[in-house]
């Protein structure tokens, strides 16, 4: 597909972007929450308004990651103490290796055994939107997520402020984010090893690990939720704004999916909730998925592949068609990055759909506020958000021809 004809004018202003952040920002949006509930149905009611046909639909799902992940740090912890007295040390090996193998279970979505042995299922709320012909089989799913994430010590940028400051050639040479969750699955991974071999400095190492990101996780779990209005009413009201343009200019022969899901920050609850209910039903030789993520930045990235322990990467000739319109649309877009971390993205891609990911950073590369009560409306950049506006419609009029 190529991008050879010209979209015209958006028909939305910034007024629109700005009236979405600014009403849900003010909203505690956590996970699962009756706040979550709230914004879903405020974006649902703003979706009918716009001509669509949008529901709230309700999806079982869990409310942090936080508990479960603290819970297998403390247990390779523990593990490590008894292991240290020298006729437990099959305790500590034992104990380490389930930690491990627990916490890399949950931040890649595999099973999530431990935070479905031992959490109590919660509800999350998806806003599912549809515009065209519902019989149409060519499908383009644009994908944002409502809920907020709480705040914590750990999201203080200090490592990569420092990184910048003084290695800025470095910084510009880097493809990914620090990883993160390595230092999470390595405390109880090195309790394990050191466990198995005797050595008493490996089984140390791993217990002020484990401990460290025990800490981590039990701050991050007595948090409130932050304003997110960058992460991500943003994606919210860049799928808004998509609306009011499509509702303008009808799409003939494409379907077009709008998509705020609940739960993202719980690691992807609620867009888990939507693949069981509706990917039975999308082709995936006729379906196309775009996710929008944080694109309040500056300056937007369209990421070659996610994941907390494995890069997983997205469909080569999607994201090829993306960039395509960008550069068509005489709009930036930065390429050749990676995410430590994961997004909505990765689960319909996982499944075998055609997926793009576009998040946005700052000229130093970084997520600014993200995951800190400095993530309010006024820090959003508002430019960048209309550029994902008219990336993502010019996306869609592609497809439909």
């Amino acid at each position: 597909m190529s991008c050879a004809s010209p979209v015209d004018g958006a028909v939305w202003d910034e007024g629109l972007l700005r009236s979405v952040i600014d009403e849900l920002a003010a909203i505690p949006r956590l996970p699962t929450s009756a706040g979550e509930r709230r914004a879903a149905h405020l974006i649902c009611k703003r979706l009918e308004d716009l001509g669509c046909r949008a529901v709230v639909e309700e999806v079982p799902a869990y409310s942090s990651y936080a508990w479960p992940i603290g819970l297998l740090t403390a247990t390779g912890a523990a593990s490590a103490l008894l292991a240290a007295r020298g006729r437990y040390r099959a305790v500590g090996v034992i104990g380490g290796t389930l930690a491990c193998l627990g916490i890399a279970d949950d931040i890649t979505g595999r099973w999530m055994v431990c935070r479905r042995l031992l959490m109590r299922s919660r509800t999350a709320h998806n806003v599912v939107a549809e515009i065209g012909d519902p019989n149409q089989r060519r499908v383009l799913c644009v994908l944002a997520h409502h809920d907020a994430a709480p705040s914590g010590l750990v999201f203080h940028q200090i490592i990569e402020e420092w990184l910048v400051r003084h290695f800025p050639k470095l910084v510009d040479r880097m493809t990914s984010n620090l990883p993160g969750w390595w230092l999470v699955v390595g405390g109880s991974a090195l309790v394990a090893l050191g466990s198995a071999v005797g050595s008493r400095w490996l089984r140390r190492t791993g217990l002020v690990a484990s401990l460290l990101t025990t800490a981590a996780m039990v701050d991050i779990g007595r948090r409130p939720a932050v304003p997110g209005a960058n992460d991500n009413l943003s994606g919210v009201a860049a799928i808004l704004a998509l609306a009011h343009s499509l509702r303008a200019k009808p799409l003939a022969n494409l379907r077009v999916i709008l998509l705020s899901a609940g739960a993202e920050e719980a690691l992807q609850e609620g867009i888990r909730g939507f693949a069981r209910r509706h990917f039975p039903k999308l082709a995936k030789d006729g379906t196309w998925f775009v996710n929008l993520d944080a694109i309040g930045s500056g300056r937007l990235v369209l990421l070659e592949g996610e994941g907390p322990l494995r890069i997983h990467y997205y469909d080569e000739d999607f994201k090829e068609l993306v960039a395509d319109c960008a550069k068509y649309m005489g709009i930036p877009l930065l390429r050749g990055l990676r995410s430590r971390n994961s997004t909505d993205g990765v689960v319909p891609s996982r499944y075998g759909y055609p997926t793009a990911t576009i998040v946005s950073l700052d000229e130093r590369k970084l997520i600014p506020n993200y995951h800190l009560d400095s993530d309010v409306p006024e820090n959003v950049n508002y430019k960048s958000v209309g550029m994902g506006v008219r990336l993502v419609e010019r996306v869609a009029h592609v497809l439909a021809h």
